[in-house]
This record gives structure tokens, sequence and C-alpha cells, in this order.
């Protein structure tokens, strides 16, 4: 029987009907072969040749992570990974590009203590304390003064610019003429090896980014920070000296409560343009967030308005634990805030400089008038009597 399975329908009636067999024989056999040959595709396995593919798997979905920022569903191909509103409000360009040794996320290790000791012989330096894209951060201790110190290394890639050497020298100059009590004061500067240096006034405390992580701050505690840095950033501006790094890392507060700007100048001093590239660095993190949007653009002409940007980004998030993104609400629709609290963060956070406050004394005056409870600069008193 196995015999006939193997042999083709025309082939079996051909001998069937040479050996004279009736045609019921005939027909009986032909539906046996048709038998086996239908049992035979059925047992086949599915990737026998000439039989047919297997149905295609059902299609599962890979949904992309959310924005990193605003937490809302974004594409696929989303640039720098946001969503649409969190990229306008950033200012990021639609189309990342290429990686540059510059940005790569490969960066110098920080030396440890004993590889700086031997070029710091006048201090004794006792441990990291901080870092980022423009640099290194020890304390130190400075036996002779019997006082610490903070000691800030610059990369030393920044060594490699021909000109840096005369840019170092020259803004360190201006930046240390700033003696100001809400600005970090520089002690001393300069070459040590293959190191560019700034002593530093060491502040026993923390920046406000890691008081803000530990509690919310309350509006009687922004509107008490907020002149203080204002009366820092003017007497720095009445200098000719921006900021250009206005963030909460860099605003300082001892244990008695005062209030210190850090790192006053250093981006000019190093010559970065901003980076807005989100390459997964701190500083990349941290800074987009706060810069005014001309500073975007075109970094080398910003002025001091640009500083005032800032602050008000700091000082919204202060207030509601918030960064200002996309289409902000103010202030008051997320706590219960003097009105006139609204109008400074807004006016502060003007995109066009020309409409923002052009001075850090004119917030200070109006956020202490609504302290207060007495007009602001206008002349205005407040409504109500202020809940603080």
């Amino acid at each position: 029987m196995g015999l006939l399975a193997m042999l083709g329908v025309t082939e079996l009636i051909f001998i069937l009907i040479c050996l004279g067999v009736p045609a019921v024989v005939i027909a009986t056999a032909l539906g046996v072969v048709i038998w086996l040959s239908v049992r035979r595709n059925r047992l086949a396995p599915s990737n026998t040749l000439g039989s047919p593919p297997p149905p295609p798997l059902p299609s599962v979905s890979v949904r992309p992570p959310p924005c990193p920022r605003c937490g809302t569903p974004r594409g696929a191909d989303s640039p720098q990974g946001l969503c649409p509103k969190c990229v306008l409000a950033a200012g990021f360009d639609t189309q990342p590009e290429a990686a540059s040794s510059e940005s790569s996320d490969v960066r110098t290790p920080a030396p440890v203590p004993a590889e700086l000791q031997p070029h710091f012989p006048q201090l004794e330096i006792q441990k990291l304390i901080g870092g980022g894209g423009m640099g290194w951060v020890y304390r130190a201790r400075q036996s002779d003064l019997d006082r610490d110190v903070a000691l800030k290394i610059l990369p030393p890639e920044s060594a490699r610019d021909p000109a840096f050497a005369e840019r170092f020298r020259r803004e360190a100059r201006t930046l240390a003429r700033l003696c100001h009590p809400n600005i970090v004061a520089i002690h001393d500067f300069g070459q040590a090896g293959p190191y560019y240096y700034l002593v530093m006034e060491y502040v026993e405390g923390s920046n406000l980014r890691e008081l803000e992580q530990s509690r919310r701050l309350s509006p009687a505690e922004a509107l008490a920070i907020i002149p203080r840095i204002c009366e820092g950033l003017q007497f720095a501006h009445d200098a000719g000296v921006v900021h250009r790094d206005v963030k909460p890392e860099n605003i300082l507060i001892d244990r008695q409560g005062r209030v210190k700007i850090a790192d006053f100048g250093i981006a000019k001093l190093m010559d970065r343009k901003p980076d807005v590239t989100l390459t997964g660095r701190q500083q990349s993190l941290g800074t987009p967030h706060y810069m005014a949007p001309e500073q975007v653009g075109a970094s080398e002409h910003v002025d001091h308005r640009a500083d005032i940007y800032s602050l008000g980004v700091v000082f919204y998030e202060m207030l509601t634990g918030e960064l200002p993104l996309g289409r902000f609400g103010p202030p008051s629709q997320k706590l219960p805030l003097d009105t006139r609290v609204d109008a400074i963060v807004l006016k502060s956070l003007e995109p066009d400089p020309q409409q923002r406050y052009q001075t850090a004394g004119a917030v200070k005056t109006d956020v202490e008038a609504v302290s207060r409870g007495g007009p602001d600069s206008s002349g205005v008193a407040p409504a109500s009597e202020p809940v603080f």
C-alpha cells in the first residue's frame, strides 16, 4: 500500500488497466491514493517545502517612555527624547547635532586630593565636595590664616586654548573684586602645575537645590531668599559682571541662613556655550531649564537681564516646586499667594528682555513690598492683607 501511495495517479491507472482490473477496483484504488495523499499533507511539518507559510504572529506595539521633563506620552522619534511642548519650551533644536569630542560623555575624572596636594603646599586639601562641567571643588584648609577655603580646579582641557591664560587672568581679577555679603568671595587665583585654580570662601551649609530636595520651602522663605539674591546680582551687574548660570546649585545658604551666590562669571571665564543637548551630564540636565531665551540663541550677546530671567525660574520653582515649562500657570494657582507675587514672577520670566524687569534691584523692591504688605515699585498697594 505504501508503494502505491508513492506512484502518481496517472501511472497507477495505466497499470491497472493493463492488468485488466475491473473499473470498480480502479476507482477504489484511486480513492485510497487520494486519502493517503491528504493524510500525508496533514502530518507533514509546517516548514516542508511547498507548504503554506505559517500565519504571522500578532504585532506587539512598544510604547516609548514618556517625556523625561513633563511625563506626557511622546513619539518614538521625538527630538532629545522630549515631547513637542517641552522641545519648544526649552528652545532645543529639533534635529540633534552629531556629538563632538567636547560634548562626549567621556570626561576627565576629578583629580584625587593626593594628586593635587604637591601643587598646593599652602593648602591642606581634604576632600572633593562638588563638580560639574566647569571644574571640581575641594574643601581645603589654609593653615597660615586658620580658615577653611574652597579650592576650585578648572578642567585641564581649558588650558589647551591659547587665549585661555589671558582670559583667565582678566576675568579672575574682575571676579576677585566682587566683595559683597551675598557673593562667594574669591581669595586667590592662578596656575599651579597643569591646573588653573580659584581659592574661594568656604560656605558651611547647603545649596538651594539640596534644600528644596530635603523639604518644601514656604512662600515666606522664598520671599526672604529672593531679595538677597537680588542684592548680589545687582552688585555684580553694577560692576559689569553677568553670572550667566543662575540656578539652585549656585545659590548657597550657610548655617546662619545667609544667602551667597557662587560661580559668578565662571561660564564666561570658561567661554562655554550653553549645552542644550541633554547628553546626560549633570550640567546639561540642570542648566537649560534656567536659561533666558536669548541666551540659547546668541549667548555671547546676553546682558544682565538674562540673570533676571534665571532668577524668575528659581523664584517660580521655590514657590511651586515645579519649573515654568510650556504653558505654565501663575504660582497663585498652585498655592495661596498675594496675586502681586504672580506679577513679579511673570514679569521676570518675560521672553522679551525689554518687557522683563530691567534691574535686579527692581525685583528686590517689589518682593520686599509684598512681604511688608505695602505698595510695590509702581505705587500699587495690595488689594487684601497678604497671607504670609
